[in-house]
């Protein structure tokens, strides 16, 4: 189970309406609302600065929090919908789902590849190629994995890891689950002098049938 949902700090906001709201932004903040999990829709603001911060990094929406607000029991939400600004394009209002432990959810996790150093593909000078360095999957809100670890111990050159020969954590699939995906792919090392002596060649002939410069026309 994940150690690592990241928290999000806000604080109630005690009137509604566009009167509190123009208020909240007036003072650095961006208003809010924590709806659903079967219990009363909540008015909060988050830190301006702090909430651009996140959106910029990516994957807000897809990204299970647990929110902080003075007073209040923390509580895992998802943001269901960010309003911004039409000619700014900046925040000016957020909207939260609560979710409960069964909860399902769709998330991206990242790809953990173990035991590389000992991979015989490595000692012949094989290469690792990553094609995903994270899959969304689904999980329920209580049984979020920290990684999708990958063994690479038995690796050899010419092995492709596909999303059919992964083992994904308990309780959880991918979100693409109708066909097959490519994860990372192991090549062999590169011929040393072949392809550069090819290139050498292909620029002497192309040196030899240009006109020299400076000729009449």
């Amino acid at each position: 189970m994940a150690g690592q949902i990241p928290d999000l700090e806000a604080t109630a906001r005690a009137g509604t309406g566009k009167g509190a709201a123009r208020s909240a932004r007036r003072e650095g903040m961006v208003p809010g609302v924590v709806y659903g999990g079967g219990a009363d829709p909540v008015a909060i603001n988050l830190d301006f600065n702090k909430l651009l911060t996140r959106l910029r990094k990516g994957r807000f929406l897809a990204t299970l929090f647990n929110l902080k607000v003075d007073g209040m029991e923390d509580v895992r939400v998802i943001c269901r919908g960010v309003q911004r600004d039409v000619v700014k394009d900046l925040p000016i209002h957020v909207d939260f789902m609560r979710l409960r432990r069964t909860s399902k959810v769709n998330l991206f996790i990242n790809v953990n590849f173990v035991n590389d150093e000992k991979a015989p593909f490595r000692s012949a000078g094989g290469m690792l190629t990553v094609n995903r360095t994270e899959v969304e999957l689904r999980v329920t809100a209580d049984n979020i994995p920290e990684s999708i670890d990958i063994d690479l111990s038995e690796a050899q050159i010419g092995d492709v890891i596909t999303s059919e020969s992964v083992t994904w954590p308990e309780g959880s699939k991918p979100v693409i689950d109708d066909r097959e995906f490519t994860i990372a792919a192991i090549s062999a090392p590169k011929t040393l002098g072949g392809g550069d002596d090819e290139d050498e060649d292909a620029g002497e002939e192309a040196e030899a049938e240009a006109p020299a410069e400076g000729g009449e026309e």
